[in-house]
């Protein structure tokens, strides 16, 4: 979808920082770190103690990480290279978070607490203190960091022959965003490590086809702060970093069938879409004038869209109606749960590359290690599982209120002074109980968002819509922009 900026005036920008405070106060999200799990980050971070054996040495592998522009807190980091015997390894290595972090300790209490990083447009709240998130334990470039590496064998399809992980020292050589990413491969600039990201990516693409997976190319409502102004945009992904994403979730793949092996573990888990479900997608399909042919998979339907064409988009928002119901499924002594399939993934899949902003990665990790060396369990980590998939659950619905409520909030903030306006739209969704309610998405600027009127919507046709209320102090779960036919 077209980058359609929409800038904060003056005005806009001074009512926002106090509206993000009292966002903040109102979603309970912790005010900065007590001074003792700073006190003892700063211990920590001054010298790390990986658990178990010593490290290997793995210094001498350039890595490189590719992250959005500006990141700090970097859990991946990735080197590719090709087999002598056809197909390719993959190194991929992730923060070692727990060389900081003392199971029981204070940055240990406080990260359960926390469970994972917030974003906010002026700045995130982190799960662990910044001098270890984006400092000691980020795998920054020129650094020697602690690690949990992974080596995944393919072969030259790109499907997994062998995997494996074990703590390691490595050393970030290059720091790259997506977008220059993407410009030395287009260009053929990039050097074979990158240049195999392309290459890598596109099989394991291939494969997800092959198996039935689906990932969905949405369009983000990006807050952006250019210029001393916020700026809200559409930004649809660059397909660097669909490949890129697909070194995630191979490596998700092969710690769930690590864990599965060893008989415990945590996966992630979806179930498959109710009938009912999908039949109302259909409906929106329909609606939005997306052709799905009967005998045609949904997956597949996904993948012939166009996330810059605003039909495209707007059905590509509504099908990850069918991914809620994800969660976490601990299991032990054997036990495999039913179904311990990730539908969209369509394979046992979890969590467990982004231990510096996620809870749950830095115990999947340890499981793995245990596992792969044929090692118990620490004890530490078993006596930690029952809780966790509530916790994580908790997390990952604040999080999502804080990402709902950001938008809803700059949005607000950004159209206070054009109440009674009119604009052009879209109707991209429409309430099944109250077919006079639902969601718009304008034409310019970027926004999404309610409206309601005295008749049935037209879902999937251009509207003409006035902006009716633009309300950056309303409480969270009221509507802080509206719309109305006009």
């Amino acid at each position: 979808m077209p980058r359609r900026p929409l800038r904060t005036s003056g005005a806009a920008e001074a009512s926002l920082a106090p509206a993000l405070r009292a966002l903040r106060t109102e979603l309970g999200v912790p005010d900065g770190f007590p001074a003792a799990v700073l006190d003892e980050a700063e211990r920590a971070a001054a010298a790390p103690r990986p658990p178990g054996p010593a490290p290997a040495d793995a210094t001498g592998l350039p890595f490189f990480t590719v992250d959005p522009p500006g990141s700090a807190d970097l859990d991946q980091a990735v080197h590719l290279s090709r087999r002598d015997a056809g197909g390719y390894r993959v190194h991929y290595a992730i923060a070692d978070v727990a060389a900081f972090v003392a199971p029981g300790g204070t940055i240990d209490s406080e990260a359960h607490r926390r469970v994972q990083t917030l974003y906010f447009p002026d700045g995130s709240v982190p799960l662990h203190p910044p001098v270890l998130s984006a400092g000691a334990a980020s795998l920054l470039p020129g650094e020697t960091r602690p690690a949990l590496l992974w080596r995944i064998d393919l072969d030259a399809e790109g499907r997994t022959v062998t995997a494996g992980v074990r703590r390691a020292y490595v050393r970030s050589r290059t720091r790259l965003d997506y977008a220059t990413a993407q410009r030395r491969i287009d260009n053929g600039t990039a050097e074979e490590p990158l240049a195999l990201l392309k290459e890598i990516g596109l099989l394991r693409e291939a494969l997800e086809r092959e198996r039935g997976g689906v990932s969905l190319a949405v369009p983000e409502q990006e807050i952006a702060r250019r210029d001393g102004a916020y700026v809200l945009a559409f930004r649809a992904p660059l397909p660097a970093e669909g490949w890129n994403a697909q070194l995630s979730l191979l490596t998700g793949m092969a710690a769930a069938d690590i864990m599965i092996g060893s008989g415990t573990g945590v996966l992630r888990t979806l179930p498959t879409a109710p009938l009912g479900e999908v039949a109302r997608l259909r409906l929106t399909a329909r609606a939005l004038r997306i052709d799905w042919p009967h005998h045609v998979p949904y997956a597949e339907v996904i993948r012939s869209l166009d996330p810059r064409v605003p039909r495209h988009a707007a059905f590509l928002a509504e099908c990850t109606s069918l991914l809620r119901g994800a969660g976490y499924t601990v299991f032990t002594g054997g036990r495999i749960p039913e179904p311990s399939v990730h539908a969209a993934v369509a394979h046992a899949y979890t969590h467990c590359t982004a231990p510096l902003r996620r809870l749950v990665d830095r115990y999947t990790g340890e499981l793995c290690l245990a596992a792969d060396a044929g090692q118990g369990v620490p004890e530490w980590v078993l006596s930690a599982l029952e809780a966790l998939p509530a916790e994580m659950a908790a997390g990952a619905r604040r999080a999502g209120a804080v990402e709902r409520e950001c938008v809803d909030l700059v949005e607000a903030a950004l159209l206070r002074d054009r109440v009674g306006d009119t604009f052009d739209g879209l109707v991209v969704d429409v309430k099944e109980n109250d077919p006079s309610a639902g969601t718009v998405q304008l034409s310019d600027p970027a926004v999404v968002a309610r409206i309601a009127g005295d008749g049935g919507l037209p879902l999937g046709e251009p509207l003409r819509v006035r902006l009716t209320r633009a309300d950056p102090e309303a409480r969270p779960g009221t509507a802080k922009v509206l719309f109305a036919p006009a």
